[in-house]
């Protein structure tokens, strides 16, 4: 019988030592480091023994590789295939992490039954007849997906040798166990164990294969951060439960551009793909009222459209209180106490709160002057135009800062209809021709004359 080996890893970074010690040299942290069991055999291979074949790589000079475009399997789903620059490349092992219950098993089921490639779903958090009522609610149109409920890696592999699929789908990298390592499933050795078979069979197959990863509750992916580069591509699904919106954003792509983003609509039929998002963001009303502004922020390299409120009244208390939802408050704070220094705009006593509409969040500096505008047409309580959008940083001296890409977010808002566009007086445009009137500012003043 082989001797049992035990070793000690850092929980949060995979470090692996020899005993055990209080803090992690690598990462830094504390009480991370935790024994685990360990038995190396002669072989580990992702195929049996039988049928394997080693296989000697050669190097090549430089202008002797084949540097054309390689070909990727097509999802139909054009978010999906925008995320990852096109569709899947074979031979990649993409990661998808998101929180419990976001929709990322449903994303991915809903794919497969898209494909028209011999897809293999594997679920080991699922029996089959779960996956199957989901299913019937997504509403299947093929029959080239196969659902296997296995959680050892080498009963996996036996069924994709019989099956030879196109695509491999495993939910999740966390319930996978290898016989190769001892310890139980999750642990840190078992997911480096697991994820390193499956790189080997997709390299040495061509066969794309696609992991979803739990998170913890700090939002990273459970396991160790050796994970996330051992992978070609890390996909995360965020939303809140209680809106029906998804995006899907890519942290890393050895195939294509970080900035992509893909943005869905939670329905009873699964998720629908949401191609432009501006029209949803943006409420719709019968009647002008006071305290809304338009808008141009980007999500990576998409721009969108999105509707700020504001309402300012008279405080009943004290002091006055100062509420911000899916914008920043301290930078609430900040263009409060510019509009009063600079414009003359008495707010210390009086409440704001302000909202982005549609349940998102944005960190994009450009949204200031939209948000100054939704206050001051609240606190004069004059509705702006709903033709007009605004595109423009706020600075401390009240002045109109640039921002970058001003072109794309005036095409954006001129193909939605929008008739007005406030952009700084500092950004350089060279768009000629155009229907939409662009408005160069310099200084906040210069936008208190054109709404109040």
């Amino acid at each position: 019988m082989a001797k049992v080996k035990t070793t000690f890893f850092c929980q949060n970074c995979g470090t692996q030592y020899a005993k055990w010690q209080g803090q992690c040299n690598a990462c830094k942290e504390w009480n991370t480091i935790v024994e685990e069991l360990v038995q190396k055999p002669e072989k580990s291979d992702w195929k049996t023994p039988t049928n394997t074949q080693k296989r000697v790589s050669k190097p090549l000079r430089i202008n002797e590789i084949d540097s054309s475009k390689e070909a990727r399997l097509d999802t139909l789903d054009a978010e999906f295939n925008r995320v990852l620059g096109g569709g899947i490349v074979p031979g990649s092992l993409t990661l998808l992490g998101g929180e419990p219950g976001i929709g990322k098993s449903t994303l991915l089921l809903q794919i497969s039954l898209k494909l028209p490639y011999k897809t293999l779903y594997v679920s080991g958090e699922e029996s089959q007849k779960q996956i199957k009522m989901r299913a019937e609610r997504i509403n299947p149109i093929n029959d080239n997906c196969y659902i296997l409920t296995e959680t050892k890696t080498q009963n996996i592999f036996k069924q994709i040798e019989a099956l030879e699929p196109d695509i491999v789908i495993i939910d999740s990298i966390q319930t996978l166990h290898s016989d190769y390592i001892e310890s139980s499933s999750g642990s840190i050795s078992q997911i480096k164990e697991c994820t390193t078979e499956l790189i080997k069979f997709a390299k040495e197959t061509n066969t794309p294969v696609v992991l979803i990863g739990h998170i913890t509750k700090d939002g990273n992916i459970a396991g160790p951060k050796i994970l996330e580069h051992m992978v070609d591509t890390v996909l995360q699904f965020e939303g809140d439960r209680n809106h029906v919106f998804r995006i899907l954003r890519a942290q890393k792509n050895r195939f294509g551009s970080t900035h992509e983003l893909g943005i869905y609509e939670m329905q009873g039929s699964g998720l629908r793909e949401v191609s432009n998002p501006s029209e949803i963001l943006i409420s719709k009303k019968d009647e002008e009222l006071s305290g809304h502004a338009i808008a141009a922020t980007l999500e990576g390299m998409r721009p969108l459209m999105i509707e700020v409120q504001a309402l300012v009244s008279t405080a009943v208390y004290g002091t006055p209180q100062r509420s911000a939802t899916g914008f920043n408050a301290k930078r609430l704070n900040m263009l409060l106490a510019v509009l009063e220094k600079r414009a003359g705009f008495r707010l210390g006593a009086k409440d704001v709160f302000l909202n982005i509409t549609g349940g998102i969040t944005v960190d994009d500096p450009a949204i200031d002057l939209a948000v100054v505008a939704a206050i001051l047409s609240s606190n004069e309580d004059q509705a702006i135009p709903a033709n007009f959008c605004f595109a423009a940083e706020v600075g401390l001296s009240g002045e109109i800062r640039p921002i970058q890409r001003v072109e794309q977010r005036i095409l954006e808002a001129e193909k939605l209809g929008f008739s007005t566009i406030f952009v700084s007086k500092y950004n350089k445009i060279s768009l000629k021709k155009t229907t939409i009137n662009i408005r160069l500012i310099s200084k906040i003043e210069d936008l208190v004359e054109f709404i109040i």
